[in-house]
């Protein structure tokens, strides 16, 4: 495909990475996401339109609001570039229906996560419309290339394990060891990563926010008390798992 092609997936990566943002600010706290416009948030006046330009805007106002000079995320930016790098990426491979259709997956997909990686990392919160929505995309992806025992068991194994630990963690020590929506989470990538990947998925997360937790400690930027986000390690690996095939196989099959 020509550099026309790359830059037309590119535009509409930025363009729903935009979106993204919009999903990402007004999720939690459970507003509108088609009204009212958007607006800054400090002095609540009204942002044009050709400051809302993908990334263009927040260099043209140089990551300030144009009206009270409030500092503007550099999150903003950075989604809206990731997304458009990714959506090149995953350019259609094949032509046709099954090339868009593999496009729309998993492009969906990674929209999904970024969202769900970020409002996690601010809010400590994994958002029940995303999970849903995210449950249907899989479903209906591994309803037409699984058969029903590596999906069905993989959502039950994916909800009922964590949950299992999780209450056990509390009997123990009074605590919820994980939220309700990194269980549901769990279970939404059971579906698609079947039986082993999702338990491959549990240990590995786990091992991840174990080391970065303990590394956190010890450089004094976190307070053991204090419960963290588990959602961005559930989904760094779920990435490699996903987006990496192959070299998510060679290292399982190293541990394994």
């Amino acid at each position: 495909m020509g550099i026309g092609t790359g830059l037309f997936y590119f535009l509409f990566g930025i363009i729903v990475g935009s979106f993204l943002n919009v999903l990402i600010f007004r999720l939690p706290q459970q507003k509108s996401i088609v009204y009212p416009r958007s607006s800054c948030p400090k002095c609540d006046n009204l942002i044009p339109w050709y400051f809302n330009i993908p990334i263009l805007g927040y260099l043209f106002l140089l990551g300030k609001c144009k009206y009270c000079s409030e500092k503007i995320s550099v999150q903003y930016p950075i989604v809206e570039l990731s997304t458009g790098i990714v959506s090149i990426l995953l350019m259609p491979k094949a032509s046709g229906l099954e090339g868009l259709t593999n496009y729309a997956f998993y492009f969906s997909t990674f929209c999904v996560f970024i969202c769900h990686f970020v409002i996690d990392l601010k809010h400590k919160i994994l958002p029940n419309v995303l999970n849903i929505y995210l449950g249907f995309l899989f479903f209906t992806y591994s309803f037409f290339y699984f058969p029903w025992t590596y999906w069905g068991i993989g959502f039950l194994l994916g909800g009922i394990f964590p949950l299992a630990v999780t209450g056990v963690f509390y009997l123990i020590k009074g605590q919820m060891g994980l939220g309700m929506g990194d269980i549901k989470l769990f279970a939404v990538l059971g579906i698609y990563l079947g039986p082993a990947g999702i338990l491959h998925n549990i240990f590995l997360s786990c091992f991840l926010g174990a080391i970065v937790g303990i590394l956190l400690i010890l450089l004094n930027k976190m307070d053991k008390n204090n419960p963290i986000p588990f959602g961005p390690y559930i989904i760094s690996v779920a990435v490699i798992q996903i987006f990496f095939t192959t070299s998510y196989k060679s290292f399982i099959s190293l541990l394994f």
